[in-house]
């Protein structure tokens, strides 16, 4: 099977047993969550909580089945006036089901405030053995790279990462060249998906979170992108195509074409 891991916004909620089971027939070796599933579009998928111990004893007896991990844990926020202490639940729900790491973005617009919540999460990650990434996002309060890197240099963890996904890397100006001059060790996690250089629609998060393009599709600098990350990172697929499946594409044959892409893509790279 694949190293790829089959992103959650790809698939907009689908169940986690049904979600464990689309990787494995994608070939997928990884999967990424989030604790608090909610739908993200109209597809008739109910909500869920990993924080349901039953829902827990099935999720890891379905991964058990189909040797399927967890990559990544998503959706955690910095928000305006709240504290990361109350993530607790949810870091201990995702360090029964193995999850390594965890990603955060903060929506508070004070930076130094997001740099302490930032902190804090990530010692409460490490208490249970989950390290943490930084996910910069044009428009977020951490929207760039050299804002993620005074970030980690803050947090003064090495347990504290950068996530890079393509779509933003690009989008806020940044080049695979910025991504190479990076040391190795301060990028734990990659999300590859395509776009065009210039917007194709007028809301940024609107296309980021639900029109992206299958790699090799769209005008992003992929292969030099990919070529820059470290060689041992884990590489999520996070391509939402919400207008494909309010079409009634299944989410198998939304993804499929990704994964081929992304074989391909990998098998051509210069590895930095």
């Amino acid at each position: 099977m694949d190293q790829f891991a089959v992103g959650f916004l790809s698939a907009f909620g689908l169940p986690p047993v049904e979600f464990v089971d689309l990787a494995g027939d994608l070939g997928c070796r990884f999967i990424s969550t989030v604790v608090q599933g909610l739908p993200l579009v109209p597809l008739g998928y109910p909500p869920f909580s990993l924080k349901d111990a039953a829902l827990r004893r099935d999720m890891l007896a379905a991964m058990d089945h189909r040797g399927v991990q967890i990559s990544l844990g998503d959706g955690f926020l910095v928000l305006p006036g709240s504290d990361t202490h109350g993530f607790t639940a949810d870091l201990d729900a995702l360090a029964e089901l193995g999850v390594p790491q965890i990603d955060v973005v903060s929506l508070d617009p004070d930076l130094s405030r997001t740099f302490d919540q930032f902190a804090v999460l990530t010692e409460l990650a490490a208490q249970r053995g989950i390290q943490t990434v930084v996910e910069p996002v044009p428009g977020l309060t951490v929207g760039d790279l050299a804002t993620a890197l005074a970030a980690r240099e803050y947090v003064g963890r090495s347990d504290f990462r950068l996530l890079i996904d393509t779509m933003h890397l690009v989008r806020s100006g940044s080049s695979p060249a910025d991504v190479a001059a990076i040391a190795s060790d301060h990028i734990g996690y990659a999300q590859l998906n395509d776009t065009t250089l210039q917007p194709r629609m007028d809301n940024y998060m609107e296309e980021a979170m639900f029109e992206r393009m299958v790699p090799g599709e769209g005008e992003l600098p992929l292969g030099d992108i990919l070529s820059a990350l470290p060689p041992d990172i884990g590489i999520e697929l996070e391509v939402p195509r919400r207008s494909l499946a309010l079409a009634g594409i299944s989410p198998i044959d939304r993804l499929r074409p990704c994964v081929e892409a992304a074989r391909r893509l990998l098998s051509e790279i210069q590895p930095r």
